[in-house]
């Protein structure tokens, strides 16, 4: 599973996840609700823009949630929690969650992946800031995602 707040969801993101169905066979993409983390777009379109962005790659389900990352992994009975690491900053940060997880349940293992290097300095907070000031997201975003960012911020 890769779980995330995904907002929005970037090429990067969608790079990871077609990585890891060729790894994994079955990758579900996990929306978090997060609405302590002001996102951009309510939970039901980024669903739809993720499903969208990933309807080109077997093997991937999306789906939303509320709650606790390990509720609902056990919740759907799946084993293990997939993560991207961009930059040592982020590794300090998925430690402690990983860490966190792991006390909460133990059965539930946590995967790494690093993004190739045309993603690594791509996130969801710079695709927001360059589209928030007009700029252009297509290198970054998938069309459909580039296009709702547009209309959102106008």
């Amino acid at each position: 599973m890769y779980p995330g707040t995904f907002d929005p969801i970037t090429n990067g993101h969608c790079e990871l996840v077609g990585r890891a169905a060729a790894l994994f066979g079955e990758v579900v993409v996990a929306v978090a609700a997060s609405p302590a983390k002001s996102p951009m777009f309510d939970l039901e379109t980024r669903i739809g823009l993720a499903t969208e962005a990933l309807a080109g790659v077997p093997g991937v389900r999306v789906d939303g949630y509320d709650g606790l990352t390990v509720e609902y992994v056990r919740a759907n009975g799946l084993r293990a929690i997939l993560r991207g690491l961009r930059t040592a900053s982020d590794f300090e940060h998925e430690f402690q969650l990983a860490s966190m997880n792991r006390r909460l349940d133990p059965s539930i293992e946590t995967v790494y992946l690093t993004p190739s290097g045309n993603y690594a300095h791509v996130s969801s907070t710079l695709v927001r800031e360059i589209a928030g000031m007009g700029g252009d997201v297509s290198n970054f975003v998938h069309p459909q995602v580039a296009t709702a960012l547009k209309e959102h911020l106008q």
